[in-house]
């Protein structure tokens, strides 16, 4: 948790507000990536791209 305060502390001071979607799309790939693995949700996830 510290690590996300850390990161929101930086972004809020160095103005740097467009990395927000980047961070954001990373992790829901990271999440869609973790989930597929070895689950009964994988074929359609890959279909999807």
């Amino acid at each position: 948790m510290g690590f996300i305060l850390e990161l929101w502390a930086f972004l809020l001071v160095r103005k740097k507000f467009w990395l927000l979607p980047i961070i954001v799309m990373m992790t829901i790939f990271g999440g869609l990536i973790v989930l597929s693995q070895g689950s009964a949700v994988a074929p359609f996830i890959y279909t999807i791209f």
